[in-house]
């Protein structure tokens, strides 16, 4: 990955964004290098992806509108109707154009940090879960489970954030983005066939012992 010095990235990024969102960015960037340094992913990128994941957050609904038609950036039906959803695939197309970020990682972790997408990437994961947790949020219902989650379980913490989203999204008859809904699915089929397996598998060896101190001779 070329190097980007963080420092200046900071430094602009404070001059593009309000104060509320610049201090939940290096909110976002502190959590996102913890947990990579937790699951032994690449610091710099998740330092670089928590940085610019929301550096299209405070442009105006219209110009996201304006700036996604001119440079053909395509636009569900939802996102039209709700251009705050539109800053992350703004702010990938921004990290490539502005920040010169070439990375595919990074730019996917950017890209997919507000729906969500079927079998993230761990990078994709990280700065997934910590937009959600980082020290600046409050008023989430579960946040604290979360938080622990978190460092112990990476996806056990994304279905719980998946969850508690389609939740509050419903509970409010918020539009809710279909591939949110399609991550939702293939976390929570995810996790009911990893809990069969380890069912099955407890159940085998139980077998296996009861079989073999209950043999007749």
């Amino acid at each position: 990955m070329k190097q980007i010095n963080t420092k200046e990235l900071e430094q602009e990024l404070k001059k593009q964004l309000d104060h509320k969102r610049f201090y939940h960015t290096i909110g976002v960037a502190y959590t996102a290098t913890a947990l990579a340094m937790r699951y032994e992913a690449d610091l710099e990128k998740a330092k670089v992806a928590g940085l610019l994941h929301d550096c299209a957050k405070c442009i105006p609904p219209d110009k996201k509108l304006a700036m996604c038609k001119k440079y053909n950036i395509q636009m569900t039906d939802v996102e039209y109707s709700n251009p705050f959803l539109l800053h992350a695939k703004l702010g990938a197309f921004l990290a490539m154009k502005k920040y010169q970020v070439s990375d595919e990682e990074i730019i996917s972790a950017i890209l997919n940090h507000t729906t969500g997408k079927p079998d993230m990437s761990l990078l994709d994961k990280i700065v997934y879960v910590a937009d959600y947790i980082e020290p600046h949020r409050n008023k989430a219902p579960r946040l604290s489970q979360i938080r622990k989650q978190a460092f112990i379980d990476l996806d056990e913490a994304l279905y719980m954030i998946l969850s508690d989203t389609l939740v509050y999204l419903q509970s409010i008859d918020g539009a809710v983005d279909p591939v949110t809904q399609r991550t939702f699915e293939f976390y929570a089929n995810q996790r009911t066939k990893e809990a069969a397996c380890t069912h099955e598998s407890n159940g085998t060896g139980k077998k296996g012992l009861s079989g073999a101190g209950g043999q007749k001779s």
